[in-house]
């Protein structure tokens, strides 16, 4: 069996991005082989103008429209819906990929605003996730998910684009807004409604 169009049989239905490690497996491949096709496949795309590309994102290999028929592919799924997060919900999250681990109460500190409506949409749509507990205080701490760096386009955190000349450092707001931020219960009712917390599909 051919290894490129095998390859491109299985990368068809994957729903994560795949690792050449599984791949080779899968397919009974040496894993340099398996790297090296695919490698072969992304640029022979690129190269013919393909309207979809093969790239390297959160440590494995998955097929992706380009960025230039991005207007196209929005126009056919989203069809006059609105699927984008909101505001509040963008912030939160650059909050967390910059800081993580980050608490929850140090995220409201950042934004200036009580975030657990937010939090909880994040967390649903599997963008962050729980990452052990803050060893001062027992706080949850959150991180972002693999799924984030999938949807962003990322190999991994470190192809975040420098932010520091945007944002004030957090730790100067941090303690006169830490004090009475109420803790974060995923299954409490909201309480607070966050600025921002409009429906976000």
């Amino acid at each position: 069996m051919p290894l490129g169009p095998a390859l491109e049989a299985v990368l068809m239905v994957v729903d994560e991005p795949a690792t050449e490690e599984h791949l080779a497996k899968v397919l009974g491949r040496p894993p340099r082989a398996v790297a090296d096709a695919l490698r072969a496949l992304a640029d022979e795309y690129t190269a013919d103008g393909r309207g979809f590309e093969l790239r390297l994102v959160a440590g494995g290999w998955r097929f992706y429209s380009r960025a230039e028929y991005a207007p196209a592919v929005e126009g056919f799924v989203l069809d006059g819906q609105h699927a984008r997060l909101t505001q509040a919900a963008l912030e939160t999250l650059a909050v967390v990929a910059y800081r993580q681990p980050v608490s929850r109460s140090r995220v409201s500190a950042v934004r200036g605003v009580n975030c657990d409506g937010v939090m909880r949409t994040l967390l649903q749509r599997g963008l962050v996730e729980e990452a052990g507990a803050e060893p001062e205080t027992g706080a949850i701490l959150y991180r972002t998910t693999n799924y984030f760096l999938e949807r962003m386009g990322l190999r991994g955190l470190d192809e975040l684009p420098e932010l520091a000349p945007f944002l004030p450092e957090a730790d100067a707001v941090e303690a006169e807004s830490l004090e009475g931020v109420p803790s974060f219960d995923p299954d409490a009712p909201d309480t607070h409604a966050d600025d921002e917390t409009t429906t976000e599909l």
